[in-house]
C-alpha cells in the first residue's frame, strides 16, 4: 500500500504545523515539518508531567540543550571534541516528543503498549532521516543515556523539588544530580529556572541551525 493509499484509510492522526505543513503522526515523513515547528513543539512540550517547583514547567527543548552540553563536557573532559553531527543527534534525541506534543513519564511507557512504541519509532526514524543522523552505536548510546540520566537527576532536584535521596531511592536514578546548571554558563539568567516557551524555542532553533551548518 502506498503512502497516499494509506492516508485514505480511517486510521490517521493529522497535525497542522504553524508553518502550515501537515504531519500524519501515524505515517510521518521527513518533509512534514520545518525546523521552527520542531523548536516550538519541543518548547511547548513539558517534562515531568508538567510539574515544577518554579512558576513554569521545564520544556523538552531546554532539556535537550542540557543533554547536548553535558555530552560535550564529558567529551572535553577526556580530551576530545563532540563532533557536530554527534552533538546534533544529542540535541534531537527527544525530537519526536515535540512532533507528538507529549513527553510520557518513563515508567508509564510500557502501559501505553506496542502501538505507542511503534508510533514513536516511526517519528524517530523520520527525524533521523531528515537530519541525516547516524544510528547510535552501543558505546555512543550508553554515553548518551548517562548524560540523559544526569540531566534527569538534576532536573528532579532543582526543577521539580525531589531530594537527592528521593531521586536515588524513589525515582531509582543512580546518577547523582549536578550542583551547577550547564546552561547557566552559556545563557546566563537564573540557574535551573525553566525558560518561557518562546525563549526555549529561540535558543533550541539557534543551536539546531548552528549544528546543521557545521554538519553540512
Amino acid at each position: 500500500m502506498g503512502r497516499d493509499d494509506h492516508r485514505n484509510q480511517p486510521n490517521r492522526a493529522w497535525v497542522r504545523m504553524p508553518s502550515e505543513r501537515r504531519l500524519d503522526l501515524l505515517d510521518p515523513t521527513p518533509f512534514d515539518w520545518d525546523d521552527s515547528d520542531l523548536a516550538l513543539g519541543l518548547a511547548r512540550t513539558y517534562r515531568w508531567g508538567g510539574h515544577s517547583a518554579w512558576p513554569r514547567p521545564l520544556s523538552v527543548a531546554q532539556h535537550s540543550l542540557t543533554v547536548m552540553h553535558l555530552r560535550a563536557a564529558a567529551c572535553k573532559a577526556v580530551g576530545v571534541e563532540l563532533a557536530p553531527l554527534a552533538a546534533l543527534r544529542e540535541l534531537l534525541h527527544d525530537a519526536e516528543e515535540g512532533l507528538l506534543g507529549f513527553d510520557c513519564v518513563s515508567p508509564l511507557k510500557p502501559f501505553l503498549g506496542e502501538g505507542f512504541r511503534a508510533l514513536t519509532v516511526r517519528l524517530e526514524n523520520a527525524v533521523f532521516l531528515r537530519y541525516g543522523l547516524p544510528h547510535w552505536t552501543d558505546k555512543e548510546h550508553a554515553a548518551h543515556k548517562l548524560a540523559d540520566r544526569q540531566a534527569a537527576a538534576s532536573e528532579a532536584v532543582h526543577v521539580v523539588g525531589w531530594s537527592a535521596g528521593e531521586v536515588l531511592h524513589t525515582l531509582k536514578i543512580t546518577v547523582p544530580p549536578l550542583d551547577d546548571d550547564p546552561l547557566h554558563a552559556v545563557y546566563g539568567g537564573t540557574a535551573w529556572e525553566p525558560w518561557a516557551p518562546p525563549l526555549a524555542a529561540e535558543r533550541f532553533l539557534a543551536e539546531l541551525d548552528r549544528l546543521k551548518a557545521l554538519s553540512a
